[in-house]
């Protein structure tokens, strides 16, 4: 296939494709925490804060899930919750890109040291060590 050979994608190319996505994914992630703001603001902004008691998070903002179920409710806060994942997942996707970048260059001990990278940050988002 020409869309996966070397010839078909030049270093300059991959490497501005990779900026896109990364200019893209802030962008994106941006647009989508301030319009959760702007929801947050409007249902909960004439609400006075009360500082003496801790509430915590609600359940369900820790999960996927979760805040799908939250948006699809208008909570503001699941809104903005998804535009923080999608900001912390746009690096990861710049990762998993660069391993068929380096493929693709026949750069095999590149494509070790990114799965090692990529595998770290899946390892430590999973959950990681158990504290003893």
């Amino acid at each position: 296939m020409r869309l996966f050979s070397k010839h078909f994608w030049a270093d300059k190319d991959i490497q501005q494709l990779i900026g896109k996505q990364l200019r893209v994914g802030v962008i994106t992630s941006s647009i989508i925490v301030l319009l959760g703001g702007i929801v947050y603001l409007y249902r909960h902004g004439h609400e006075s804060p009360d500082y003496g008691t801790f509430t915590g998070v609600r359940e369900g903002l820790d999960n996927l899930p979760g805040i799908l179920k939250g948006i699809m409710a208008g909570q503001g806060r699941d809104v903005i919750q998804l535009g923080v994942v999608l900001l912390i997942a746009t690096p990861i996707f710049r990762i998993v890109f660069s391993v068929f970048a380096f493929l693709l260059e026949k750069d095999y001990l590149y494509v070790v040291i990114t799965l090692i990278v990529l595998a770290v940050i899946t390892f430590s988002m999973v959950g990681g060590l158990e504290r003893l």
